[in-house]
């Protein structure tokens, strides 16, 4: 993965508008914290090969950015990307990793199910 870069990001993410796309986007404050801190309260979401056809995405502001994706009826949206991909199935694969490189978010799209 590489660190965004806006505009390429931007370019990769528009180029997913008006299609039925499949999204996956995945949450965590850390599996990893939990049993370092027994008090710790534990938190995350987690959505797969939902379809949806968003309008319109953004990438906003600094590092680390947020990423939305504007539906007819609403938006999703993930805060604290810092890295991305376009793997070899042609899915964009965008990741927030902490200082110790673990992730804390994922947002992927992808013109096919996600299988693995």
């Amino acid at each position: 993965m590489e660190i965004v870069k806006p505009d390429h990001l931007q370019e990769l993410i528009t180029s997913f508008a008006n299609k039925d796309v499949y999204i996956h986007l995945e949450t965590t404050n850390g599996s990893y914290a939990a049993h370092r801190n027994e008090g710790f309260f534990n938190v995350g979401a987690f959505i797969r090969n939902i379809v949806v056809k968003f309008e319109l995405g953004k990438v906003v502001g600094d590092s680390p950015h947020r990423v939305g994706l504007k539906l007819p009826s609403g938006w999703i949206y993930a805060q604290g990307i810092t890295h991305f991909t376009v793997d070899e199935y042609g899915r964009l694969l965008m990741a927030g990793l902490d200082p110790d490189g673990k992730l804390s978010i994922a947002l992927q799209i992808s013109e096919t199910p996600f299988t693995y």
